[in-house]
């Protein structure tokens, strides 16, 4: 069966309940399960992880090869700070996309730089549930 990987990294276990002006009032696992309902109806399986810890993140990364046919990830914070993530995704054969919930060019000007980009597949920015939705349908049309 052909797979993707929601990866979620600092403080998204928060949705709901955190600055719902910028992240809307959905929970991670809303967007878990619509994932997962877009991912079924397609024949994929979806598996699902958040974690507030770097090296957790890049530890489910490094073991996507050859398990997933890409990976859905939003690094949150660790977007415009982490050189490992980075190094992590540059070294992966599996694709990923960057998610990120809101348009973070339209915010703090340390948000509209992304470290990840330049070695991801794609990303999404600012179109809230419906981003990961899109990347689950990008990685779905590729494969």
């Amino acid at each position: 069966m052909k797979r993707l990987l929601l990866l979620n990294g600092p403080n998204l276990n928060l949705l709901g309940n955190r600055e719902n002006d910028i992240y809307g009032d959905f929970s991670l696992e809303d967007i878990e399960k619509s994932v997962e309902l877009i991912a079924k109806e397609n024949g994929f399986e979806l598996e699902c992880f958040q974690s507030n810890h770097e090296g957790e993140l890049i530890d489910r990364l490094q073991d996507a090869t050859g398990k997933f046919n890409g990976i859905i990830f939003n690094p949150a914070a660790y977007t415009h700070t982490s050189i490992a993530i980075r190094d992590t995704i540059k070294a992966i054969k599996t694709p990923v996309i960057e998610v990120h919930i809101s348009n973070v060019h339209n915010r703090e000007e340390f948000r509209h730089h992304s470290m990840l980009a330049p070695v991801c597949y794609g990303q999404i920015v600012g179109l809230g549930v419906m981003g990961y939705k899109l990347a689950a349908m990008a990685f779905i049309e590729k494969n």
